[in-house]
């Protein structure tokens, strides 16, 4: 499905809405109503808040493609086993990070097609910046300027970023490996699929991810990544990573790398495979 321009605005306004949703909440502790999911994640009122509101846009835009969003994962596998396309949504990604106010939480809206995602918006509600992206262009707005953006090549000094919660000891190890292949590492925590956007706008290099994420954590930012010119990449197969190709919605672990020189370099020195 080739995204003509008129959807593409629709879809970043009502990105920008779910945003709005977002920030009234966060703004005012006494309606986060925070509980605990099943799988002891947390969620607030601002999840459901922002996940309504997309859902109700989506099959306003575009009635015939079905939604699956974190927030109603329940959908069965045997009904999304027959979806050749839809939409995958993170209404608010990065829960603990807003609960925490350090701003880093983003809305995070995919579309995948035959198991990969084409098309990617990433919203950060506090600093009002948007990056999206499909096929081979990807963009981003920030204070009202639109340009697009572009992975780089990696140089002698290498950015990792890694998760401000999860993962911290593996990526300290993969950085010890790393020191084989580049001269100077810079390591930086974020939240949320900001990390992957950073890389696809040339500000960062690799994000290598031991611990367990969702597809609804990485589709939006794959696919922007993918588009500035990075990769996605499964830590044992090398491929791509695909998704709805299974009952469990968890990915495996992967690493997000700007520059795909820098990746094969990493795999002929064994600095991903040993880091496992």
């Amino acid at each position: 499905m080739a995204i003509a321009p008129e959807l593409i605005q629709e879809l970043l306004e009502l990105s920008e809405q779910a945003g709005e949703a977002i920030l009234e909440i966060y703004h005012d502790i006494d309606r986060w109503q925070e509980s605990t999911k099943t799988d002891d994640s947390p969620v607030t009122a601002a999840d459901i808040a922002a996940h309504n509101l997309l859902l109700q846009g989506l099959q306003r835009i575009t009635p015939d493609i079905p939604v699956l969003s974190e927030e109603s994962a329940e959908i069965p596998w045997s009904t999304r086993r027959n979806w050749d396309r839809y939409w995958l949504l993170d209404p608010l990604d990065g829960t603990r990070e807003f609960l925490q106010r350090n701003d880093e939480f983003t809305v995070n809206l995919a579309l995948i097609e035959q198991d990969k995602p084409v098309f990617g918006i990433v919203y950060v509600p506090v600093s009002g910046h948007l990056y999206w992206g499909g096929g081979d262009a990807a963009w981003q707005r920030a204070a009202g300027h639109t340009s697009r953006i572009n992975t780089r090549q990696a140089g002698r000094k290498i950015t990792l970023l890694t998760s401000r919660r999860h993962g911290k000891s593996e990526a300290e190890a993969f950085a010890e490996r790393l020191a084989s292949c580049c001269e100077e590492i810079d390591t930086l925590a974020y939240g949320s699929s900001i990390k992957l956007c950073l890389i696809a706008a040339g500000e960062a290099d690799l994000y290598p991810r031991l611990a367990p994420t969702s597809e609804w954590d990485t589709g939006a930012g794959q696919a922007v990544l993918e588009a500035a010119g990075g990769v996605l990449c499964n830590l044992r197969t090398y491929l791509p990573l695909r998704y709805n190709c299974k009952e469990s919605l968890l990915n495996p672990a992967f690493i997000a790398c700007g520059d795909p020189k820098l990746l094969q370099l990493l795999l002929e020195k064994s600095a991903v495979s040993e880091s496992l």
